[in-house]
């Protein structure tokens, strides 16, 4: 049924079609006996998919990352279909429109999407109200970002800004500096402005008297050596994990035409294309930290057997983007219903 759905709502335009979608979704929310039958149709419930980390207990380990509800407009309507967990943003302390549109493209011969959306979202203050009205009880994690015309130099004051007023409606936190749609951005990732930003970051998780999770997202795009350097800052600054990976900027090996690719341009890659990559830095994290760093998987999960791919690598948690635009509302029951036969 989803494949006909898909095949209609392809011939729209992908964000135009995603904020119609998700309105209808919310509309159906609205409805009590609805809202029971999309839980019943789409949550999925075993003992095996309970996972345990920071002190926190994901009812599964399949979550939505980051990009689809920037501004926590709908995680009400989206934990009705089945997800563990919900990851907004990433946020900014100020508004912002983000890149000019088009700046989300379909790539179905390939399974994937190229974005450049340019952390496009209504601010983080609107954010923490929506949040504090939320009615479903589902863990959110807060992904956090810079402002587009903020200087690098600067950075830590906007992140510092989105953690504070975060800090009471978000479960844990991730450090977005691994997006390639905002200029200058990855070079916060460079080891010394990422252990400043990080170690002030952890500063204030202190002084605050709980001890929020503070994850680092990072590029799939990194070098073994930089990958090495990420280990180090983990270290230095006892983060407490990782989210692997963002998009990527590497082209290569897509089926769709170069024509086709070289028409939309600059952006982020994301989907089937990307699940190779993402597990192998999955697998060299894992591997080179001994096992000590969390890790949140994301990054071409389309199904079960993607999915304990990313666990088999290293992996704690996953999460889900482009599959949720491919493979429709049932994702991540399905997804969790495959693990659960595994067990």
């Amino acid at each position: 049924m989803y494949t006909l759905i898909r095949k209609i709502l392809f011939r729209i335009d992908a964000e135009k079609v995603h904020y119609m979608v998700m309105g209808w979704l919310s509309a159906a929310y609205s409805v009590p006996f609805i809202r029971s039958i999309l839980k019943s149709m789409f949550v999925v419930k075993h003992p095996s998919l309970q996972r345990t980390l920071w002190g926190i207990t994901f009812p599964n380990p399949v979550g939505l990352a980051a990009g689809f509800d920037k501004d926590a407009k709908f995680t009400d309507p989206l934990a009705c279909l089945g997800f563990g967990f919900i990851e907004i943003g990433t946020l900014t302390p100020r508004p912002q429109s983000g890149n000019p549109k088009p700046r989300l493209f379909r790539l179905p011969a390939d399974r994937a999407l190229i974005n450049r959306m340019g952390f496009n979202n209504d601010g983080v203050s609107e954010a923490v109200l929506r949040l504090r009205k939320r009615n479903e009880k589902i863990i959110i994690g807060g992904n956090i970002g810079k402002n587009k015309d903020t200087p690098n130099e600067q950075a830590a004051d906007d992140y510092e800004k989105c953690f504070l007023q975060l800090y009471d409606v978000a479960d844990y936190f991730v450090v977005n500096v691994s997006s390639p749609n905002t200029p200058g951005l990855r070079a916060l990732q460079d080891k010394e402005p990422l252990t400043q930003l990080l170690t002030r970051l952890q500063t204030l998780n202190k002084q605050k008297g709980g001890k929020k999770p503070l994850l680092l997202k990072i590029a799939p795009d990194l070098t073994n050596e930089q990958l090495d350097d990420i280990i180090d800052i983990i270290r230095t600054t006892k983060l407490d994990g990782i989210v692997s990976s963002n998009t990527t900027i590497d082209r290569s090996g897509l089926s769709t035409a170069e024509t086709e690719v070289a028409a939309i341009g600059m952006g982020g890659l994301s989907g089937a294309p990307l699940r190779k990559r993402s597990t192998d830095v999955i697998r060299y994290m894992h591997t080179n930290s001994n096992g000590k760093i969390p890790i949140i998987a994301s990054g071409g999960i389309f199904t079960a057997a993607d999915a304990k791919e990313k666990l088999d690598a290293g992996a704690s948690l996953v999460q889900v983007y482009t599959g949720f635009i491919y493979e429709g509302p049932a994702i991540a029951g399905n997804i969790c219903k495959g693990l659960s036969a595994l067990k």
